[in-house]
């Protein structure tokens, strides 16, 4: 339960980063914001749909 609080917090602030970058016009940031929303957004969800919340034993 932990993990997906964390992971959703970290996705949370770089959906955050990505719309700053995107005001900036930082193109390299927008990339590596990008990719980390994607990739623990990604894991948030499915850890999320695999093991519920709260957690299911």
């Amino acid at each position: 339960m932990l993990l997906i609080i964390i992971f959703g917090l970290i996705t949370l602030l770089a959906a955050y980063a990505v719309f700053r970058t995107v005001k900036e016009k930082n193109i390299l940031g927008f990339l590596f914001a990008g990719a980390a929303f994607t990739v623990f957004g990604l894991f948030t969800f499915m850890t999320l749909l695999h093991s519920g919340y709260p957690t299911a034993h």
